[in-house]
């Protein structure tokens, strides 16, 4: 017996060690954590169950024959965060540069399988070179197998990709896949084609950091929804974000059971609307005044900065906010913010996360850009997402609620459980400016100071539509409170709405504008 316990022993040594000693220097000599590093750091103390320590890939071309490393290049298994139940797989680059051979996608195919099963969230720690060139087709064939599972996951479990280190090539769909991308800036980077296939073809000079890098994919395409300086900051980010989401479909988001709220809030938030309304301030500041305290997890902070997005608590309960943000292109909707949008109240509502809306939106931004570029789809996407949600949905209008715009932002005809307004809230099909160059142009014309009763006729126009009143009049909005009463109202309309039920009519699926 002991001859056979010493052999279990050195076995596991030798799979703990991955691609040996100096590749693990190397590894951190580039600023990144190994992969069995990065699951201990993330998951509980002490929680992690390791699966398919020992299996090995079954390649011998290409001198493969002669290279056999317990494991295969990726860690995979489960524990906890939070005490919570959770799934995880870390690719190692110390082998072979992590790229994925059959076995190591069957590895985290049968992860994704039991995830599925037991109702987890799955996470993956992406580091690897991409598919395994000696295998061929294999390694693809496993790539399409784990696409399949994450598309079938979708909107069943939670999944999150956190990219720390290359991910390249067919690798990318993946996490692309999944509902959240975490990345490390400077150490990890996401492309189809590389710098040197970019350059060949269309011979433009880029490092990857500039193609595909944390900040690139942040800013400009999106993808990246959080960002990290190293591997330590990441996992704990992963960890934090976890707090706000439930387990499966079939659950609610675990509630705190203790919460903070400075009463002082109710007071500043008086004064954060400015007197006159084309002036800009931080939408954040309003989110702030009736969440818990220090609870608002903004979600893709760096990219379509014209919308916010994000969890929060109110009460210790998870929400989903989705608000213009005045202080950024006046708010204005356009196609990124629209997929922003659209993306975040999918997920919210996949999840049983209910919604708060905070509205101050002139409309949608004009332009040839904008039209070419499709902003009716895009726009569509985000008119979808609310129209499609069941979960308890709830709208205040702080301020400017136009055209479109208006009807987009979750207003109740679109399924809007309950519609608040402030009393500077301005509801009208456009601004009084405009619409009275259109309604009183002939009079404005023909006045002896155009001028004049231009402004006249603006004043006009503003006095009998931009105000809150015609809207809750026709019942579009359920009441006009003052900001001071905003948090009180989100907290019994939200307990009002704990037991909603709401279904869609029967389909296969809808068909949302792409």
């Amino acid at each position: 017996m002991k001859e056979k316990r010493d052999q279990l022993i050195q076995r596991r040594k030798e799979s703990v060690l991955g691609g040996g000693e100096e590749r693990i220097a190397k590894q951190h000599s580039g600023g990144k954590l190994t992969a069995r590093e990065r699951v201990t750091l993330l998951l509980d103390e002490n929680s992690f169950q390791e699966t398919g320590m020992f299996i090995e890939h079954r390649s011998t071309y290409f001198g493969l024959d002669k290279k056999h490393y317990p494991g295969d290049g990726v860690v995979t298994g489960y524990g906890t965060i939070h005490g919570r139940l959770i799934y995880v797989f870390s690719q190692d680059f110390t082998v072979l540069g992590g790229s994925l051979s059959e076995t190591h996608a069957e590895k985290i195919c049968k992860l994704m399988d039991l995830a599925m099963k037991t109702g987890a969230p799955l996470i993956g720690l992406n580091d690897s070179g991409g598919a395994r060139i000696q295998e061929g087709v294999v390694s693809l064939a496993g790539y399409a197998d784990i696409f399949f599972r994450n598309t079938r996951a979708s909107g069943v479990i939670p999944q999150i990709s956190v990219i720390m280190g290359p991910c390249a090539g067919g690798a990318v769909y993946s996490p692309a896949l999944t509902d959240f991308v975490f990345m490390v800036e400077e150490t990890s980077y996401m492309f189809v084609t590389g710098p040197n296939v970019v350059k060949t073809v269309t011979h433009e000079e880029v490092t990857s950091e500039d193609l595909g890098g944390a900040k690139s994919h942040a800013e400009k395409s999106g993808v990246n929804h959080f960002t990290a300086s190293n591997d330590v900051e990441c996992l704990k980010k992963v960890r934090d974000l976890i707090t706000f989401v439930p387990q499966n479909a079939k659950e609610l988001a675990p509630q705190p059971s203790q919460y903070q709220f400075n009463e002082s809030k109710n007071t500043t938030i008086q004064s954060i609307i400015p007197d006159n309304s084309n002036l800009p301030y931080d939408i954040r500041k309003v989110i702030d005044c009736v969440i818990d305290d220090n609870s608002f997890r903004e979600v893709q902070e760096d990219f379509a900065k014209n919308i916010v997005v994000g969890f929060a608590r109110i009460e210790g309960r998870s929400v989903g906010i989705v608000a213009n943000q005045p202080a950024s292109m006046a708010g204005v909707l356009d196609i990124d913010s629209s997929r922003k949008g659209a993306r975040f109240v999918r997920f919210c509502d996949a999840f049983n996360i209910p919604l708060l809306v905070l509205e101050d939106v002139p409309g949608f931004l004009p332009g040839t850009d904008q039209e070419w570029r499709g902003i009716i789809t895009h726009g569509a996407k985000l008119l979808y997402a609310f129209s499609e949600a069941t979960v308890p949905r709830i709208t205040v209008i702080t301020r400017k609620a136009y055209g479109g715009a208006f009807d987009v932002m979750n207003s109740k005809n679109i399924g809007a459980d309950l519609n608040f307004a402030w009393p500077t809230a301005e509801i009208a099909v456009m601004g009084a400016k405009g619409a009275a160059e259109i309604i009183f142009k002939r009079e404005i014309a023909g006045a002896d100071d155009p001028q004049a009763k231009w402004l006249e006729k603006e004043a006009e126009y503003a006095e009998k539509f931009t105000n809150p009143y015609r809207a809750a009049e026709r019942g579009f909005v359920d009441d006009v409170i003052l900001p001071e009463e905003t948090r009180g109202r989100l907290i019994a309309a939200f307990k009002s709405l704990e037991n909603k039920s709401e279904s869609l009519p029967w389909k296969k699926h809808g068909n949302i504008p792409l």
